[in-house]
């Protein structure tokens, strides 16, 4: 477990009742989950709960209601306002923590590569990598150490070390990173299509498809 997280259940769910419980300082939530029989409508501390999200924001957590057994459970879903950025809503999924989950994890870079100390840049193309594994063995981030890194590199998938038990789901060719030129010595032309390249990794690492070499 990552951490513990008090909640409290409540039963309405009206716009009046919602608006309440924002002004409490409290952002209202539900949990679900395939062993739980219906929805359970709760409200956690919104002060803790932006703490976690800056911190990790998958993190397996203990989640403690008055009333009902502590059971496991994942963020799933965070809604926030678009111009205030207050948070609205948080969807919570129960978990087992003898059955793999699949979750997004932070990726992680370390070290000053030699391309960089010459005027190379170091491009981050995935910020995040998604894996499978066990609840207890979901790792807070995956390192990368790009000190023997060239100009001309790049690292996929497949070259992250992943912790024991823990399997990224995404293509193995998929590029996570790269080492690019120094700036002076690539055309307006060659940092477009770099740009493109990049975007265009990105977007296939959503959808799961393979980033073409």
């Amino acid at each position: 477990m990552n951490g513990k997280l008090q909640a409290e259940k409540r039963e309405t769910t009206t716009r009046g009742e919602l608006r309440k419980v924002r002004m409490a300082g409290k952002v209202p939530g539900v949990i679900y989950g395939k062993d739980v029989e219906s929805p359970t409508s709760i409200s956690v501390d919104a002060k803790r709960l932006q703490a976690l999200l800056r911190s990790n924001p998958h993190a397996i957590l203990e989640m403690e209601i008055e009333g009902l057994v502590t059971q496991p459970v994942m963020i799933t879903d965070v809604q926030r306002d678009t111009l205030s950025r207050e948070l609205l809503h948080i969807d919570f999924h129960k978990i087992n923590m003898n059955e793999s989950v699949k979750a997004p994890v932070r990726i992680e870079v370390t070290g000053t590569s030699a391309a960089e100390k010459e005027g190379g840049m170091m491009q981050l193309i995935l910020h995040e990598v998604e894996v499978e594994c066990l609840p207890n063995q979901l790792p807070e981030m995956i390192a990368v150490d790009v000190a023997q890194m060239q100009v001309g590199d790049n690292l996929t998938v497949g070259d992250l070390r992943m912790p024991e038990g823990v399997r990224a789901t995404l293509d193995p060719d998929t590029v996570v990173l790269a080492v690019l030129a120094p700036q002076k010595d690539v055309t307006a032309d060659e940092a477009d299509a770099m740009d493109d390249a990049s975007e265009e990794a990105a977007n296939q690492a959503k959808t799961g498809e393979t980033v073409d070499k």
